[in-house]
């Protein structure tokens, strides 16, 4: 899995999108908690008796610091919690199912889609502009409810209901946990997407709605495109692993800039069998194109060094090949006769990939 692309949508998508709903949730609950500590009136709209009423906690600035985060640590802590336990059921789930290589490549697809066109509408191209995603109006109650509670756990209560909430491009980060056919997995990517809306949620823990509103406006070009190139980044995972010829390793081949030199060192014949021998390291796998000979049995070793993350899902989509790698070791694939042509193969999620050329 590629934890870093889901930090990264966390912290430039799912901060803006999260706090177009929860954001509001959670400085109304600050503001009335703040309210009721000083012994104000609170209105019906949530906000603290008379215009222009300081609500400021007393103390020095850095205790006035600590009442101001306190809270939103309590909303993210609930979050993530609930989120990372929605990951592992939905990791569950996936590999529960078994899922095969084409439909956790159709996951993929569907949850690069799925960023693209919130990226698009949160840049308010025409035609995406409108779109909203809503939970049924009960959920909004429950979470509703929850935000009115005055008690000490009230921000976590409303960090935890917030998983009735699926707030824009949160629906495609549960598509990846489910792909990822693991509770493990999946309750790691939950838990790191949450982690990326941290920043957001302590500035409107600090400054309130009408700095989440100006932040939001600000940002709403740069996130967009930002959100749209992480949306690109995982389709073109998923066309790498359905061998799409418009995926971008394809598309640099046809135009014949970039493409390696196919190795022959990584290859080696004892009693007729040829060894084909690729090295699995944290980001990559090399050499990335290997030239070896067709018509001869031949086994594949996969050799791990510190991998870590999702070139340890090793898969080589057109032979149904699925291998979960160790962090160290050798992993050995029994290819067959080689047929001429090409091999490819990739990590779980398409972002890395590699050739085996037979001639």
């Amino acid at each position: 899995m590629n934890l870093t692309a889901v930090l990264v949508t966390g912290l430039f998508a799912g901060g803006i999108s999260c706090a177009a709903v929860q954001g509001g949730l959670l400085t109304g609950l600050i503001t009335r908690q703040r309210a009721a500590a000083a012994g104000l009136p609170v209105t019906a709209g949530g906000r603290p008796g008379g215009v222009g009423t300081d609500v400021t906690a007393p103390g020095s600035p850095w205790h006035r610091l600590g009442d101001d985060i306190a809270p939103v640590a309590g909303f993210l802590a609930g979050k993530l919690v609930s989120h990372a336990a929605l990951g592992a059921l939905l990791g569950t789930l996936g590999g529960a199912a078994q899922l095969s290589i084409g439909t956790r490549t159709t996951l993929q697809l569907l949850a690069g889609v799925l960023i693209i066109v919130f990226g698009l509408a949160q840049l308010g191209v025409p035609g995406f502009r409108g779109l909203v995603i809503e939970p049924p109006q009960s959920w909004m109650r429950v979470v509703r409810n929850s935000s009115r509670s005055q008690s000490a756990l009230a921000p976590a209560m409303l960090g935890a209901a917030t998983v009735l909430i699926p707030c824009g491009v949160t629906l495609s980060v549960q598509a990846l946990a489910l792909a990822s056919g693991s509770a493990l997995s999946g309750a790691v990517i939950m838990a790191v997407f949450v982690l990326g809306t941290a920043p957001l949620f302590a500035l409107l823990g600090y400054a309130a709605r009408r700095a989440a509103t100006a932040w939001r406006g600000r940002l709403a070009l740069v996130t967009g495109l930002i959100v749209v190139a992480m949306g690109l980044f995982t389709l073109n995972g998923g066309l790498e692993l359905a061998g799409s010829p418009v995926a971008a390793s394809r598309v640099v081949q046809a135009f014949g800039a970039g493409e390696p030199e196919p190795d022959v060192s990584a290859v080696s014949e004892q009693g007729g069998r040829q060894q084909v021998l690729i090295t699995a390291r944290t980001g990559s796998y090399s050499p990335a194109s290997v030239q070896a000979r067709a018509g001869v049995p031949t086994t594949l070793i996969v050799r791990s060094e510190g991998a870590r993350g999702c070139v340890r899902s090793f898969l080589i989509p057109s032979r149904g090949v699925e291998e979960v790698l160790p962090a160290e070791g050798e992993t050995r694939i029994d290819l067959g006769v080689l047929e001429p042509g090409t091999l490819r193969y990739s990590c779980g999620m398409g972002m890395y990939t590699g050739t085996i050329t037979a001639a």
